[in-house]
């Protein structure tokens, strides 16, 4: 119990310096984009008859003439605040903007990496379990097929058949006004998160596959069938728990950026979450909300790097908490 005490207080130790360099990163690159707080604040039109004297004086006031690393440790103490800053666009606080789209992604992300874990390892292991037969052969082209069809090609497709077509299932959105009841919502939900989830079930697949093959071949493996155990205690027992660490490895690195990177899929479902809004910010050069879903997406990256490594060395026996 000792051990992994220290080896998780080690892991948050040193991911401190990391997420200060990254906070200075993003600060750096919004010190970089055209225009300045000012210029944000006061339309053009209204900037163009105002007086050179006045904007100096509005500048030194918010502290803008301040030496760089003085504004970023004060842009940095803002943050610890909760105080992110305020959208181009709207004028309202990014924090709101967040805390309203963060749910929705959320909330697919989560679900299409249920189904792609599950699909994925399943299809995986069985598909190791029967190397060379033909429905591992079968499994293997499904997998290079996965890998090569475009999310937005699947997503248009899914649309073609089951909301145009079929009448099944609705092409998008979220919520439909008037709408209530959890399989009212869960229609909505079903399409974007099949799509994103069978999207990313090949990879998986094929890392749970490649994993299995080179775990059944270890000489613990050897031995607990010379031992005479069933060989479904093998296969799960011992084989499936290690073979499952570069998948865990995988998935925890996924979560993170499905939560930044479902980019395509919210634009073509018109999902109410952050890819959805980082797609409309950039187009609209939005960059205060911009650098700030950057931010919390390399932290997510972070975060999750922290839990493979935790879950990690709790799997699989061989990784020392040292």
């Amino acid at each position: 119990m000792r051990n992994k005490m220290q080896y998780i207080l080690k892991k948050l130790l040193m991911m401190i310096p990391m997420v200060l360099f990254i906070t200075f990163l993003i600060y750096w690159g919004l010190e970089l984009t055209p225009g300045d707080a000012v210029s944000h604040m006061i339309p053009p039109d209204q900037m163009a008859n105002m007086d050179p004297a006045q904007l100096e004086a509005l500048r030194e006031s918010l502290g803008m003439n301040d030496p760089f690393l003085v504004r970023y440790f004060r842009w940095l103490g803002q943050l610890l605040h909760g105080n992110f800053g305020y959208s181009m666009t709207s004028g309202v606080p990014i924090k709101d903007i967040l805390k309203d789209l963060f749910p929705a992604t959320l909330e697919l992300s989560f679900a299409a990496l249920v189904i792609s874990t599950v699909l994925g390892s399943v299809l995986g292991v069985l598909s190791a379990l029967k190397k060379g037969s033909i429905g591992d052969n079968a499994l293997t082209v499904f997998g290079m097929i996965g890998v090569s069809i475009p999310q937005f090609f699947f997503g248009m497709l899914m649309i073609l058949l089951f909301a145009l077509n079929w009448k099944v299932l609705p092409i998008g959105g979220r919520m439909a006004p008037g709408e209530t009841g959890v399989w009212a919502h869960f229609r909505y939900l079903i399409l974007p998160a099949c799509v994103l989830g069978i999207s990313l079930t090949a990879g998986v697949m094929r890392y749970a596959r490649s994993s299995m093959l080179d775990t059944m071949n270890k000489d613990y493996i050897k031995t607990a069938r010379a031992k005479g155990l069933p060989e479904w205690r093998v296969n799960l027992v011992h084989g499936f728990r290690v073979a499952m660490t570069p998948v865990v490895v995988l998935v925890g690195f996924r979560l993170p950026t499905l939560i930044g990177g479902s980019v395509v899929i919210e634009t073509i479902f018109q999902w109410p979450g952050i890819g959805n809004a980082f797609k409309t910010a950039v187009t609209g050069q939005n960059y205060p909300l911009v650098m700030m879903i950057a931010l919390f997406s390399v932290l997510a990256v972070l975060c999750a790097s922290f839990l493979v490594d935790v879950l990690t060395a709790i799997i699989d026996p061989r990784v020392k908490l040292e």
